[in-house]
């Protein structure tokens, strides 16, 4: 895999050669000049060539993967056949949904066909669509290989395979049903790998389906946007509700995405959110696709005051004007944190992320500051400021601290031994 240094020159989408019904789509959309990962990565894409990319998230990933991929369809003269040319693999079906929803808005000057297949639903409307002809698939992997296996879907045409969050696949249990996917879709083709985090699993993962990648990557793996004020409240667990009440009154203007660590936690915060008459909406493993949908749906509108979530949302959620991500429960794993935290200040907004940090949540608050080589701003201006936490969070530091000095002065006694 080749490492390349990222374009800095480019102003506008005009300049990635894109045409004129593409520009005029995303003029609609907004999108005023390239992101860095944008710059970077379409014009190789546009080239085929596979490609490794890790950004931030928040950056444009989506665009930067579909809109050569649109261009590169819409323009053959073979367009409107019947079998997919492009099929991109998401790891949550709300991530697939996002996905698709970008797509047609992009393409739909240039009348591109997509589909989208996840579970947790009725089969038979995607089936329909499979049938009626489409341009671009869209799909989790369980329900790919069982329309796959059944007869439904037609991978013989696939020239671009995409996969978009690859390290969440792994993080999943997907790589078997990645490979089995990627053993199915014909060479010679254009294999892309997106994600805001880079792994040497990904890694490996990419060495067996790419060939002579090229490596962009617009910022450090598993960094932050710059305009997310992280701070982190010492709080009891006994007290952490009333804190979080305390923070949805403060911010009763903006719009808020809290996160907890386990389905239970979700289902409890939200009914104790109603209890004090909160307007809540809550995304789970219990909820339907359907269910799932309604409270998005609910808590764009701004019919929710807040929507409670586990991680199965951390990289499927794409609402510009989240102001306030709330960890209730920090993540077992550090990476999780960058991806929480980057559902706000999404498209150059200013955002507040807010870790709510008790006894049991050390060891990750750890962790975190590690991955990001930098603590979190303590915020102590509320009435249930622990100090015995954060009294724990420097013990723990401390003593970490002299395990390595440690380690260091028995490496060098062995040394000397020697």
């Amino acid at each position: 895999m080749t490492p390349i240094q990222p374009h800095t020159n480019t102003k506008t989408f005009q300049d990635l050669g894109l045409t004129e019904p593409v520009l005029r789509a995303l003029a609609d959309c907004g999108y005023r000049e390239p992101t860095p990962i944008q710059s970077a990565a379409i014009p190789l894409v546009s080239a085929r060539r596979d490609v490794m990319a890790t950004a931030q998230t928040g950056t444009g990933k989506t665009a930067a993967f579909m809109l050569p991929v649109i261009e590169d369809i819409a323009t053959r003269p073979s367009y409107a056949g019947d079998t997919p040319l492009a099929l991109v693999l998401a790891p949550t079906r709300e991530l697939a949904l996002q996905i698709e929803e970008n797509v047609r808005a992009y393409g739909k000057y240039v009348g591109t066909r997509t589909c989208v297949l996840l579970g947790g639903v009725n089969s038979g409307p995607q089936i329909d669509r499979l049938r009626k002809g489409v341009d671009i698939v869209i799909a989790t992997p369980g329900r790919l290989i069982d329309l796959y296996k059944q007869g439904e879907l037609n991978l013989a045409d696939v020239e671009f395979l995409i996969l978009d969050e690859a390290d969440r696949m792994l993080d999943m249990g997907f790589v078997h049903d990645v490979r089995w996917i990627a053993d199915r879709v014909p060479k010679p083709r254009q294999t892309l790998l997106f994600s805001a985090t880079l792994s040497a699993a990904v890694r490996s993962l990419a060495s067996t389906m790419q060939v002579d990648a090229l490596e962009v990557s617009v910022a450090p793996p598993a960094t932050v946007a710059d305009h997310i004020e992280q701070q982190v409240m010492f709080v009891q667990k006994a007290h952490k509700l009333d804190l979080l009440v305390d923070l949805l009154k403060e911010n009763k203007d903006g719009r808020t995405l809290v996160f907890t660590a386990t389905k239970i936690a979700a289902i409890s915060v939200s009914r104790q959110l109603e209890v004090r008459g909160l307007r809540v909406g809550a995304i789970h493993a219990d909820k339907s696709q359907s269910q799932r949908q309604a409270a998005l749906e609910a808590f764009v509108k701004g019919k929710v005051d807040v929507l409670i979530a586990t991680d199965i949302v951390a990289r499927g959620i794409d609402v510009d004007d989240i102001t306030h991500v709330i960890n209730y429960e920090l993540p077992d794993v550090a990476e999780n944190y960058v991806h929480r935290i980057g559902r706000t200040a999404r498209a150059g907004r200013a955002g507040i992320a807010i870790a709510l940090c008790g006894i049991e949540d050390v060891p990750q608050l750890r962790g975190i500051e590690r991955m990001l080589k930098e603590p979190l701003i303590v915020r102590d201006d509320h009435r249930f400021h622990a100090e015995d936490v954060m009294a724990c969070l420097a013990a723990s530091e401390r003593a970490a601290r002299q395990r390595a000095k440690a380690g260091r002065m028995r490496g060098s006694g062995s040394k000397w031994a020697r």
